[in-house]
């Protein structure tokens, strides 16, 4: 009986509906699979179709493209005498199902559909597929006669089973049926399963990449055996980034593990286990022996194959690792970073136009294109995947092309352009020209007072009134209209200048309009519709405030840029309003009403928390009750909320944005609440107002009460819980 078995789980970076790219992909996994040994391949969730199809799973083309690509990978005499486990669209009975399909040397083993779907944040599953009910069950799936042709099989198993070789049995859990209460690997284990394939499609988000690690851990500790974990990497069409992390564990170790943001679009991790190792840990676990004795079966399709080689004892087998976590602000420098690769090669433009402020958000943005063309320069100079050199090739136009440089590459790739008018100080433009001069952007300084004035005669002319600043006498709408003109011809120019600079340098192609808004902004509206926070893409739109300074403070040393340090002491200003004797009269915080930090916890208690005005009030009176009065924290949390309501449809047309935080308020995918509101919040409001008043008079009185509502509110919600109309 064989014990070593090598195995294998793909790190794919795959694009919907690039059914062509996607099988080469396929393809050049397995190569690099049976290159290093291993018997048994799998790899990332939907990897033949892309994960991100979401309504073009509605068409039968997809599919009947997936079939096709599936009737390649079969026929392709790479694929012989090794077990490949990929994941596709099925349609069975009428029904899509989301599926791994299991083959060995041209014939289908198993098609196990995905019986726990997500439905939560960034993904809608249950739009597109069905979750497969039917526990332990399978059916006959009638194979498509393009399948039946090259396998001679008219029916496979269809359902929930397992594939018993002749030295162990393996089982399959996708994506998230790891996170849920009732995960798959316990009953699989119980039943003797012992190497467990997760094909998954997890998304990166600051501070998340322990999850990943913990569940796979956990599982193998509690239950014994293998997992492997394969995920996608990359943007495959969407606002998220698949950020790679496959690994394999055995009984609670790491033994291997991919990067988790890297430039390559194909990574293959292998380890060699013992499988006596799972047998003898499952062993001593005698309450979990006692469980699997009186436990159901699952249907196991036998197969005439050996994952072990005949002479095994030579093989070494793999050792536990340390995971090194990255910090929040390496993530920031590596995950946009590869977004923005994967964009812009897959757009067919020829890089990155970006109004350069001089403050933390653009810079930020600076920073992210210069860091990805420190992971290029990396890759290239490292022998890595050598697609990143063609894909730079065709980019930039020129076949020969080999950079020397980082800053040399971002001078091809960024220009970045400061845009002043009579209202921008010097500081400003000084520190924009020194950090584009510091990262080698093509660098501009151009200043857009008379297109303002050119736009604003128009109005007087039709009008014969010209609006002025408040500092001159004008009323609010006046100030916000003379500063909302300002940031919105700066969007023009913006694409004029991204349309037209490659033809001005005698290049090809155009140029992709970076935005830089972070997520705080975007949360308190503190932006104008379409101006030049409106862009083709976001790469900091799901970063908050706090997290780009850390960033910037990050960058200052890993990239050796002192001019950051005089970005990040500056205050933020939009700088849309008057000087004062050269001397700035405005500032972010000033006009928004509240702190940075203070929108992060609005944030939060938001959207992670899910609370509205009361509750939030509820929460912030007690965490804020060293520096705030009860008065003034509902004072606050109106303030947000009113600010929120009024804002919200600017989220309708906010640029596609990296997703970076569980508290984005992105209402294209992410967010999804209304943009129309009761500003006022008048219900809601004087619920506040009760226990604000309720504390005070608490506090008066002497007595140390836990804040609650009144009996009235208490008999009211007694009746809405038992359905009697109040």
């Amino acid at each position: 009986m064989g014990r070593k078995v090598t195995i294998a789980a793909s790190t794919l970076n795959q694009w919907a509906l690039d059914f062509e790219g996607n099988r080469d992909r396929i393809l050049q996994s397995i190569l690099e699979a049976k290159e290093l040994g291993a018997t048994f391949r799998t790899g990332p969730e939907l990897e033949i179709c892309g994960y991100s199809c979401e309504d073009h799973f509605y068409e039968s083309d997809t599919f009947l493209h997936s079939w096709e690509v599936l009737a390649e990978l079969l026929t392709a005499q790479l694929c012989k005498d090794i077990l490949i486990d990929v994941g596709m669209p099925v349609m069975h009975r009428n029904v899509a199902y989301n599926c791994r399909v299991v083959f060995l040397n041209k014939k289908i083993l198993l098609i196990r559909p995905k019986r726990i779907l997500c439905d939560s944040g960034n993904y809608r599953e249950s739009r597109w597929f069905s979750s497969w009910k039917k526990d332990r069950e399978t059916e006959d799936f009638h194979l498509p006669r393009m399948i039946s042709n090259i396998t001679g099989q008219k029916l496979v198993p269809f359902g929930d089973a397992v594939i018993s070789t002749l030295d162990t049995c393996i089982g399959f859990e996708i994506c998230e049926e790891l996170w849920c209460a009732q995960s798959t690997h316990v009953p699989l284990a119980l039943d003797g399963v012992e190497i467990i394939c997760n094909g998954s499609g997890s998304h990166s988000e600051l501070r998340k990449g322990y999850v990943i690690v913990d569940l796979v851990k956990n599982a193998t500790m509690k239950c014994g055996g293998c997992y492997i974990f394969s995920n996608l990497r990359g943007c495959d069409g969407q606002r998220v980034y698949f950020d790679g992390v496959s690994s394999i564990t055995l009984n609670g170790h790491i033994l291997s593990r991919a990067k988790q943001f890297a430039l390559e679009e194909v990574e293959v991790i292998t380890a060699t286990i013992d499988l006596e190792d799972i047998r003898s840990y499952r062993n001593m676990m005698r309450s979990n022996a006692n469980l699997a004795s009186s436990g159901p079966g699952y249907p196991r399709i036998l197969v005439d194959y050996s994952l072990s080689p005949e002479n095994d004892t030579t093989l070494p087998t793999a050792q536990p690792l340390n995971w090194t976590f990255l910090s929040a602000e390496e993530e920031i420098a590596q995950g946009p970073a590869c977004w923005l690769w994967d964009y812009l090669r897959r757009s067919g433009q020829g890089g990155f136009f970006l109004p350069l402020s001089g403050g933390i958000d653009s810079s930020s943005t600076a920073l992210i294109v210069y860091s990805m063309c420190k992971l290029i320069m990396d890759t290239i100079q490292q022998g890595g995947d050598p697609k990143v050199l063609t894909d730079l090739r065709r980019i930039t136009g020129d076949q020969e092309y080999l950079p020397k440089s980082a800053s040399e590459l971002c001078n091809r790739f960024l220009v970045t352009c400061y845009m002043g008018t009579e209202n921008s100080s010097k500081e400003t433009k000084q520190r924009a020209s020194a950090l584009a001069a510091a990262i080698g952007s093509y660098h501009m300084n151009i200043v857009i007072d008379k297109a303002i004035s050119a736009v604003l005669e128009i109005f007087s002319t039709v009008t014969g009134l010209f609006p002025k600043f408040a500092v001159n006498g004008g009323c609010p709408r006046q100030n916000l209209a003379l500063q909302n003109i300002q940031a919105r011809v700066r969007m023009v120019l913006s694409y004029l200048f991204a349309q037209l600079m490659l033809w001005a340098r005698g290049r090809p192609g155009g140029l992709l309009v970076l935005g830089s808004a972070n997520v705080d902004e975007a949360l308190r509206g503190y932006m104008t519709k379409y101006d030049c926070s409106s862009a083709d893409i976001n790469p900091i739109g799901g970063i908050s405030k706090t997290d780009l300074r850390r960033f910037m403070v990050f960058a200052k040393d890993k990239f050796n840029l002192p001019i950051i340090g005089d970005i990040i002491d500056a205050p933020p200003t939009a700088e849309l309003e008057p000087l004062k004797q050269g001397a700035l009269t405005q500032t972010d915080e000033e006009d928004m009403g509240m702190t940075y930090a203070e929108l992060s916890q609005f944030g939060r208690l938001r959207k992670i928390d899910s609370c509205g005005p009361y509750s939030m009030y509820c929460k912030l009176v007690h965490t804020w009750s060293n520096s705030c009065t009860p008065k003034e924290v509902a004072d606050k949390v109106k303030h947000f909320f009113r600010c929120y309501a009024i804002n919200r449809h600017k989220m309708t047309v906010l640029t596609p944005s990296y997703h970076a935080e569980s508290y984005s308020p992105d209402d294209n995918r992410f967010d999804l609440r209304p943009f129309l509101y009761r500003a006022n919040w008048s219900w809601q409001f004087r619920a506040i107002d009760k226990q604000v008043e309720y504390i005070t008079n608490t506090k008066r009185s002497g007595t140390n009460l836990p804040i609650e509502p009144n009996k009235k509110s208490n008999t009211n919600n007694s009746k809405l819980r038992s359905g009697v109309t109040v």
